[in-house]
C-alpha cells in the first residue's frame, strides 16, 4: 500500500473568486486535470479544497473518497491522531483539518467563525445554514501580496475615527460614543468594561437602520472621492471607496473604522481564532482550517446575514494587526529552505518549503496525515527503502501518511509546496 499518493482536490465558484484564467485557483485545477474541469474565462474561481469535508471531498485518482480509503487504512491516519481526534470522526477517515487555496478577487463577507460550543448550538437550531457542529480557527498564508481586515483596531485608533469621521460617529448614539471614549483612554484594553463599550459600538453600527447608514455612506464615499480626506482617514480611504465600489450602501464598508487593515508579503501569515472578525480583501492564498464549514455573516455578502450571532460571538479582543501574525519557524533541524507556520491549535501546522532548482530537502516524520499542494513549479517527492518516487508539478495535490519521511526536489524550475499536517504533541 502506497504512503504517498496523487490526490484529486475539488474547486468552488463564489462571486468573490477572481474571474478565469487570472485565478490560481482555475491554474491549479487545470494544471492538476481535474476530471470534468473546463475553465470558463467568465467564471470566478474562488476556492480549491482538499481534504476530507463532506461537503466537497478530495478523491484519489480511482475516484476513492479520501476518507473511505484512510477509514480503510487507518495506519495512514496513525493511532495517536485517530485517539485525539475520534469526535471529529478520525476513526472514519476525517481529517481534523481542511486545505484550500483561495483566489480572492473582491472581498469575502465580514465574518466569523464560532467556537466549539456555539457551532454545535448553531448546527443543532440550523443544521440549514451551519452545516457541522465544529469549529473553525484558521490560517491564512499569502502566496501573493494579499490584503485582509482581521480582528479589532485598539480602541484609542477606533476612537480617533469616532472623533474625525463625521459619517461614522453618526451611527453610533451619543451616550454609547460616549462611553465608548471612556473606555479607549483606560490602561487595560482588554478588561470587562472596555469589551462591552465595543461592543455597543460594534452593534450599533452593524444594526444601523439602512435609512440612517445608507445616506452617510453616500456622503462619505463621495467625500473621499472628491479627495476631502482628513490625515486620521488617509489610511482607510482607497479602502472605503473600494469596498463601496463592490457592494454599494453595504454596512459592512464601515468596518473598515473598527477593524485592523493589512497587507501580507508572500511567506507572511495571519491566525484567526473563533470570535474574530475578519473579512479578505484582496490577493491569494493558502488556508488550512478545522474541519468545519461553518461561518457567521454580517456584512459585504448577498449571502444570509446572522447579525445577532455574530455579535454574540465575538471574543472583542482589540489589538494592533501584528497580533494577528503567525512567527514562522523552523520545520526541523538541517530543513534549511522549510518554514513551519505553527497556530496555537491541535488540528493544524502547515509547512512552506522552497527549493532553487535542483535542490533537495528532507522532511522528517509526523505522527499524523498530510496533505501537500505544489504552489509553484516541478520536482519530485521520495520516499522508501526502495528509493519510490512520484513527479509533481504546479497545482498537483498529494498525501503523505503518518510515520512517512519523505524527500521534496525540485526539478527544472524552482519548487514552492506548502503542507498541511497534523501531530499529536
Amino acid at each position: 500500500m502506497a504512503t504517498v499518493f496523487k490526490l484529486l482536490p475539488t474547486t468552488q465558484q463564489y462571486d468573490w473568486g477572481t474571474i478565469g484564467h487570472s485565478s490560481k485557483v482555475a491554474q491549479y485545477a487545470a494544471a492538476c486535470m481535474l476530471p470534468g474541469f473546463t475553465l470558463d474565462e467568465n467564471t470566478p474561481y474562488a476556492e480549491l479544497w482538499m481534504g476530507t469535508h463532506h461537503t466537497s471531498p478530495s478523491r484519489l485518482l480511482d475516484s476513492t473518497k479520501l476518507s473511505d480509503h484512510l477509514a480503510a487504512h487507518p495506519e495512514l491516519m496513525g493511532a495517536r491522531v485517530i485517539e485525539r481526534f475520534r469526535d471529529a470522526g478520525a476513526a472514519e477517515g476525517n481529517l481534523p483539518f481542511l486545505f484550500k487555496v483561495l483566489a480572492i478577487g473582491k472581498a469575502l463577507s465580514i465574518q466569523t467563525h464560532p467556537d466549539k460550543a456555539m457551532a454545535e448550538k448553531l448546527h443543532q437550531e440550523r443544521p440549514d445554514v451551519y452545516k457541522d457542529a465544529n469549529h473553525k480557527p484558521e490560517m491564512a498564508l499569502a502566496l501573493t501580496p494579499f490584503q485582509a481586515m482581521c480582528g479589532f483596531l485598539p480602541l484609542p485608533r477606533i476612537a480617533a475615527y469616532l472623533s474625525a469621521v463625521p459619517e461614522f460617529a453618526a451611527l453610533v448614539p451619543p451616550t454609547i460614543a460616549a462611553q465608548f471614549a471612556a473606555a479607549a483612554s483606560s490602561a487595560d484594553p482588554r478588561g470587562p468594561a472596555e469589551k462591552a463599550a465595543l461592543k455597543d459600538v460594534f452593534a450599533a453600527v452593524m444594526t444601523a437602520d439602512a435609512t440612517l447608514f445608507q445616506p452617510q455612506l453616500e456622503k462619505l464615499v463621495r467625500r473621499y472621492e472628491s479627495g476631502e480626506v482628513r490625515e486620521v482617514e488617509r489610511d482607510v480611504q482607497e479602502l472605503v471607496v473600494r469596498l463601496h465600489s463592490q457592494f454599494p450602501g453595504d454596512i459592512g464598508v464601515f468596518c473598515a473604522f473598527v477593524l485592523n487593515h493589512l497587507t501580507l508579503k508572500p511567506g507572511e501569515a495571519i491566525f484567526l481564532a473563533a470570535g474574530e472578525p475578519h473579512a479578505y480583501v484582496a490577493g491569494d492564498i493558502v488556508e488550512c482550517m478545522a474541519t468545519s464549514d461553518n461561518v457567521i455573516r454580517a456584512g459585504l455578502t448577498p449571502k444570509l446575514r446572522d447579525v445577532p450571532n455574530l455579535v454574540a460571538g465575538l471574543t472583542y479582543n482589540a489589538a494592533p494587526a501584528s497580533k494577528h501574525l503567525v512567527q514562522p519557524s523552523t520545520f526541523a533541524p538541517g530543513a534549511q529552505h522549510s518554514t513551519l507556520y505553527d497556530p496555537p491549535i491541535p488540528e493544524f501546522s502547515v509547512v512552506r518549503t522552497e527549493l532553487a532548482v535542483g535542490a533537495r530537502e528532507a522532511h522528517r516524520a509526523v505522527d499524523g496525515p498530510s496533505v501537500a499542494i505544489v504552489t509553484e513549479g516541478e520536482g519530485a517527492v521520495t520516499w522508501g527503502s526502495a528509493g519510490e518516487r512520484l513527479a509533481v508539478a504546479e497545482g498537483e495535490v498529494f498525501f503523505v501518511g503518518a510515520g512517512q519521511e519523505v524527500g521534496v526536489e525540485a526539478g527544472g524550475k524552482r519548487l514552492v509546496v506548502h503542507r498541511a499536517f497534523v501531530e499529536v504533541q
